[in-house]
């Protein structure tokens, strides 16, 4: 069933991903908390239900603006890889995030399955990130290329680039960071 509901997300999200989707606003900085949630786009990311006993990519779905990332996930076959292992950090492009990739960038990326899970992957990292641990992070990436992580407070940056708007959400094997570009690892 899970598994239908992806396809389907899937089925639906790829054509607006190559549309495009009208853009969000953002709210308010969250108070961070040691356990919970920070960043400015925190309170402007609405959630279906609550996510820390779901795996990675269940997790993901309940959030509208990782939709396109979901969707991409599960067309470059990465469910297995991102649900099955035990303790993960995601560094999430939200859906605002695909919308600067330009149209043509993204249906090669989107027709190309290994530099799609090259891509992806890329976000992820095999072990948990705790915030504290984001001021001055370098991190090895499932890809197998270095990922940085730079700021302070609740502003922090992946890369230099990237800006983490919403931290530290928690899934039954990941911590989830909602960034607002695609990284590229390095060629």
């Amino acid at each position: 069933m899970r598994t239908a509901k992806a396809t389907a997300a899937a089925v639906v999200a790829i054509p607006l991903a190559l549309g495009g989707l009208a853009s969000q606003g953002h709210a308010q900085d969250a108070s961070p908390g040691p356990s919970g949630t920070f960043g400015p786009g925190c309170s402007a990311l609405s959630q279906k239900a609550n996510t820390a006993k779901d795996k990675v990519l269940e997790a993901a779905s309940a959030y509208p603006q990782l939709s396109q990332l979901v969707s991409a996930a599960v067309r470059a076959q990465l469910s297995g890889t991102l649900d099955g292992k035990p303790n993960v950090t995601i560094f999430a492009p939200n859906d605002q995030a695909f919308q600067k990739v330009t149209v043509s960038q993204l249906a090669s990326l989107l027709s190309n399955q290994g530099q799609l899970e090259k891509v992806l992957t890329y976000h992820v990292v095999d072990k948990q990130i705790t915030p504290n641990e984001l001021s001055k992070g370098s991190f090895t990436t499932v890809e197998g290329s270095k990922l940085t992580t730079s700021g302070s407070g609740t502003a922090f940056k992946v890369n230099g680039k990237a800006n983490i708007v919403c931290g530290n959400i928690k899934a039954a094997n990941a911590t989830i960071y909602v960034i607002d570009a695609v990284l590229q690892p390095p060629s």
